[in-house]
């Protein structure tokens, strides 16, 4: 209560026009703006990568190379060329028809899961990414490739630009064959460029003392008050995906403000709340049943606030993987998405949804040909428009500006003393902080590092070991991946790969602690994709769901506190069929219990969580595999309306059988699971 009543208190200075808020000292204002200058880098590196498989997939090699250094490099494999205008040469020649400009042609490339951290001087920065692209000439020849990038970043000039661009390919194949592991050769492990710790602490503590800025506690309040919305919009537009992937019609809905239009590229447009109800349904009717898929994970997000604070806009690219197994039926879809969002009475809502489709595939026979629908376009012409200026001297087609962070002043700004706005960027900082190490969680697991995922756990965190339990504290959690799975080989014949995705992120707000859902978009590679009775299908795509991991600063480094792992929500049982092959497994025949129950047996057992493990392997009633359909869990209610969902559960899994295991019974805040303003839960909002 005190802290809401506080909120209350600097809603009114700020309607008295900040009265009482005295000049702030000069030095604490050269920090705070050298903070706020270090997570504006965050994001400008983060954006400049998801510019560039923006910009890629739509041909536009020029406007790629332009992303770098006058002296970057770009490292593919056995190649390395150096300077825009080589890269250029390079990545067009590369491409040949599959451009994504040409008729029938696919150039989509997904570049996410970001691990950054940014030195000390904040001149440069290192990420990790996840990579996979999608290639067609629309003339019959359709591929498939994937791999790590390892990238340097480097600020020239007040600009953020590519120094280096390393990719590792790992698996690539035709799409008629399925891929496997590039050279047909067992994998080494790709070296990582951060530490543990580094994993939860993307920003390097600054060396020396801030310079002095030029900037008022005003000018910085905005600029904060732009990152804070950056955040909420974001979780909107990743909070929708998740409602269409299970056609939660009511809630897409309910996100959106008054008088909405939805537009789809060359097919229909849609107003008004009515209106965006028929737009959904043209997916189908609302809810999943047997069989049934409606996968559009979202990629390379970018979202940008426009001057003043009221509006911002989103684009992405989004990937559609469908099926009726009952009738053996699937597909592939890919999109882009632009989206327009306004601030009503403190709340982020959608506005404009446009939704441009490129092509439409049958998953049977790709999209070698073109696709079963697609989307014509004359070369160069009909790209939704990009965010971000082009490059000087560089004529780039659909492009908006996004300005700097010198943007017009918002029309009112907080009046908050430096104590306030610097616990503001914290909540900002946490929202990269969490990714961060949600990241190296998926990296680590990729390549058996157990000892460094352990350590990127709170000390008393817990974490769930699929179809056995939970495991409370690092020791408990190293022990259980080495019962499973035992030491890193330094080869891998096979890689399931956990990208861990679209993020929704509610940070506390004292920005101490954080819950967090992720999708788990998992292709898998070997040596050889053949089924055998031993083995499961290593080859295709998966996908399942963290719906329930929560983080803490400790110790001033991001950690996991729980983690929580839903089984796939979809498998491929091999390449041919894909995900619409699946069939149900045979009556009488349920999955083998996990061997750890008796191994290792957990602190919380799966099958003593009642209703919230109900379906899901190892737990209570009967087990649901894919094509069936599991239920899904939400760790916040809607948050525009504050609907909440049919299956909700707000704190770690494990919380209720073991009290001990929250949060909050170690000094952090329950982070908002509903509508919020600031970190402040408001309930169920409802409409007016």
């Amino acid at each position: 209560m005190a802290r809401r009543l506080r909120a209350v208190m600097a809603a009114a200075l700020l309607l008295a026009g900040g009265a009482g808020i005295g000049a702030p000292p000069p030095r604490a204002i050269d920090t705070l703006a050298r903070d706020v200058d270090r997570v504006e880098s965050l994001r400008a590196v983060k954006n400049l990568q998801r510019r560039y498989a923006q910009l890629s997939q739509f041909g536009q090699w020029k406007a790629m190379a332009a992303l770098f250094s006058a002296q970057g490099t770009l490292r593919w494999g056995d190649d390395t060329v150096t300077g825009p205008a080589a890269i250029e040469a390079w990545l067009k020649a590369r491409a040949g028809g599959m451009d994504g400009l040409a008729a029938g042609s696919l150039h989509t490339e997904i570049i996410d899961e970001p691990l950054e951290n940014l030195s000390a001087d904040g001149r440069t920065a290192r990420v990790r990414w996840m990579g996979m692209r999608f290639l067609g000439d629309g003339k019959g020849r359709a591929r498939i490739e994937g791999g790590l990038y390892e990238n340097d970043y480097v600020r020239e000039k007040g600009r953020w630009r590519i120094a280096t661009l390393h990719y590792h390919p790992q698996y690539a194949g035709d799409y008629a064959d399925g891929w496997t592991n590039v050279g047909g050769k067992e994998l080494p492990i790709v070296p990582v460029h951060f530490t543990t710790d580094e994993s939860g602490m993307p920003i390097a503590p600054p060396s020396g003392t801030a310079p002095p800025t030029r900037a008022t506690a005003r000018d910085l309040a905005g600029r904060i008050g732009r990152l804070n919305d950056e955040d909420a919009v974001r979780n909107i537009q990743n909070a929708y995906g998740y409602y269409v992937d299970r056609r939660m019609w009511s809630d897409v809905v309910d996100l959106f403000a008054d008088d909405p239009v939805v537009e789809i590229a060359g097919a229909a447009r849609y107003r008004g709340r009515t209106g965006v109800r028929r737009a959904m349904e043209r997916m189908g009717p609302e809810g999943l049943t047997h069989g049934q898929l409606n996968d559009r994970p979202i990629f390379d997000l970018i979202v940008d606030v426009l001057p003043g604070g009221r509006e911002a806009i989103s684009r992405g690219i989004e990937i559609g993987m469908l099926a009726d197994a009952d009738k053996r039926e699937g597909a592939w879809e890919f999109s882009v998405f632009r989206n327009r969002f306004v601030k009503e009475g403190g709340l982020w809502k959608m506005k404009e949804l446009r939704i441009t489709p490129l092509l439409r595939a049958d998953y049977a026979s790709g999209w070698g040909s073109g696709g079963i629908a697609r989307r014509p376009r004359a070369a160069g012409g009909g790209i939704p428009a990009f965010i971000g200026a082009a490059p000087a001297g560089l004529a780039l087609a659909g492009t908006t500006p996004l300005t700097g962070r010198a943007r017009a002043k918002p029309a009112m700004v907080p009046a908050a003393d430096l104590a306030d706005l610097a616990r503001r960027l914290a909540r900002s900082r946490a929202y990269d902080g969490v990714e961060n190490v949600s990241s190296a969680y998926g990296f680590y697991i990729d390549d058996f590092q157990w000892p460094q995922m352990a350590a990127i756990f709170a000390v008393k965190g817990n974490k769930q070991s699929p179809f056995a339990g939970y495991y409370l504290g690092r020791d408990r959690i190293l022990g259980a991946v080495n019962a499973s799975w035992g030491p890193a080989p330094a080869l891998r014949a096979s890689i399931s790969f956990h990208w861990r995705t679209q993020p929704v992120i509610h940070v506390s707000q004292d920005s101490r602690s954080a819950n967090l859902r992720t999708r788990l978009f998992q292709p898998r590679t070997s040596m050889n994709p053949v089924v055998t009775p031993s083995s499961f299908y290593m080859g295709g795509v998966h996908a399942g769901m963290y719906p329930n991991d929560q983080a803490v600063l400790e110790d001033g480094i991001w950690r996991l506190w729980s983690l929580t792992i839903d089984e796939h929500y979809f498998a491929s049982p091999d390449w041919k069929g894909g995900w619409a092959s699946a069939v149900d497994r045979p009556e009488g025949t349920p999955p083998p219990p996990s061997p750890l129950l008796t191994k290792y047996p957990p602190d919380v057992k799966i099958a003593d969580l009642g209703r919230r493990e109900e379906g899901f392997r190892g737990g209570t009633g009967k087990t649901v595999e894919w094509p069936g359909i599991l239920p899904m869990w939400f760790h916040y209610r809607n948050p525009v309306s504050g609907r909440v969902p049919e299956h909700y559960w707000p704190d770690c899994v494990p919380c209720e059988k073991l009290p001990d295991a929250r949060m909050t019974a170690h000094g952090y805040q329950m982070p908002p699971t509903g509508p919020e303003v600031d970190g402040v839960d408001l309930g169920v909002a409802g409409r007016k």
